[in-house]
C-alpha cells in the first residue's frame, strides 16, 4: 500500500489491533483537523456537546503527557 493510500480516509479502520487503531485515530483527527470542516462542524455544534468534547480531549491530554509535553507541542511553547 502506497503512503498516499495510508493517508486517505479510506484507510481508517478500528477494531483489528491496537497499532491500526493508533494509526488510524492519527488519520481520522487529520481528517478532522480540515480548516474548512472544523468550520462547518463548529457551526453546528451546540454549546453542550462543545463542552463534552473540550472535557473529554482535556482529560485525554492530561492522562498522556507530561506537563512540558503539554505546554510544547499542544499550547506551542518552547
Amino acid at each position: 500500500m502506497s503512503n498516499k493510500e495510508t493517508q486517505s480516509p479510506g484507510a481508517i479502520c478500528f477494531g483489528l489491533d491496537l497499532e491500526t487503531d493508533r494509526r488510524s485515530f492519527e488519520l481520522f483527527i487529520r481528517c478532522l483537523a480540515s480548516p474548512d470542516l472544523l468550520t462547518r462542524l463548529a457551526a453546528r455544534l451546540e454549546s453542550g456537546e462543545i463542552s463534552l468534547l473540550v472535557d473529554q480531549i482535556t482529560r485525554l491530554l492530561k492522562r498522556h503527557l507530561s506537563h512540558n509535553e503539554y505546554h510544547r507541542h499542544f499550547l506551542g511553547d518552547e
